[in-house]
């Protein structure tokens, strides 16, 4: 049993997984209008990251996200730091959620008040899509253009992903993928370099039924249900409602833990880099959306763009409810 089949067995059958990181940051006054979007704050405001991971834990959140979803070694070259100055940010990443994990265990420990809310958190790398590197909302469409091939995806993962799990996360976290393609190399890789760690992947969708790419969920399902590192896949990113087919889909296809952690309803407008603010899902129509995710088959529940701490806070109402 690997820890996040652990995870979930000792969390009653599904775990929970944070909410959104950048989200947060800026609710803290952080400005992340920048190539480097939230990975910015690896370099200008750590302190905050901490906190929102601290904030997160506080909500009841049990497996934390890093930072690292747009934090790649290109992106930082292009932004003026060297390449050991970006590996050290990757591997800052990890750190910083480790530390508000061991620290938040720590108070609770002395407080002598784990009684069922908490358990000791996960962390999981983010290993963001190359849509997310050209922060141009490709990762929302999966059009990366006629010259990106298998093996240039794989040359682009390769060195971030062996960096952030050198740093000692307990799992991987390859999120908004947005083309089968990219899957594949993700697979791929995790097979080429040995990785040991556990990792689980998520596509970005557009509906029930199709990735963002226009690939259907049940294609994509069948390449990544051959890997063995492979420990749970699912969507992230996507409107709520279209979850729960999502799910239902997934699980006829493997037997893989389904993960599940949308966004709040709003569309990302990559050109504008906003968020369009039509049907946003509130933290009280989340929670009533989560009993049904999980009585789909869903294991890992969270939020991603657009949802904070009160989300999280809602879903594991919810969710201790149905224990």
């Amino acid at each position: 049993m690997n820890v996040l089949d652990e995870l979930i067995k000792s969390a009653g059958g599904c775990a929970v997984i944070d909410g959104g990181l950048a989200t947060q940051l800026e609710n803290h006054g952080v400005n992340i209008n920048h190539p480097l979007w939230s990975a910015l704050c690896l370099i200008t405001h750590p302190h905050i990251i901490k906190q929102v991971h601290l904030e997160y834990l506080e909500a009841g959140a049990q497996i934390l996200v890093t930072s690292s979803y747009q934090a790649t070694l290109p992106g930082f070259t292009s932004n003026g730091l060297s390449i050991e100055e970006g590996e050290s940010l990757l591997r800052k990443s990890v750190k910083l959620a480790c530390e508000a994990r061991d620290s938040f265990w720590e108070t609770l420990h002395n407080a002598s008040v784990r009684n069922g809310k908490y358990c000791r958190a996960l962390v999981a790398a983010s290993v963001g899509s190359y849509g997310a590197y050209l922060a141009d909302g490709s990762e929302y469409s999966g059009d990366y253009g006629s010259d990106i091939t298998l093996d240039k995806l794989k040359d682009f993962h390769r060195r971030r992903l062996k960096v952030l799990v050198e740093a000692g996360p307990d799992l991987l976290a390859f999120e908004t993928i947005p083309n089968k393609l990219e899957a594949q190399a993700c697979i791929e890789l995790l097979e080429e370099e040995n990785i040991q760690v556990p990792a689980w992947l998520c596509f970005s969708s557009t509906d029930s039924i199709y990735i963002s790419s226009g690939e259907t969920i049940q294609e994509c399902i069948n390449v990544v249900k051959r890997s063995e590192k492979v420990v749970a896949v699912g969507v992230n990113c996507s409107p709520p409602e279209f979850i729960e087919d999502a799910i239902e889909i997934i699980r006829k296809e493997t037997d893989k833990a389904v993960v599940v952690y949308p966004n709040s309803g709003e569309k990302w407008d990559g050109k504008a880099k906003q968020w369009l603010h039509s049907n946003c899902f509130s933290d009280g129509q989340f929670g009533v959306l989560v009993k049904r995710w999980r009585e789909a088959g869903a294991k890992l529940i969270g939020g991603c763009c657009r949802t904070t701490p009160a989300t999280i806070e809602a879903i594991c109402k919810v969710l201790k409810e149905q224990q």
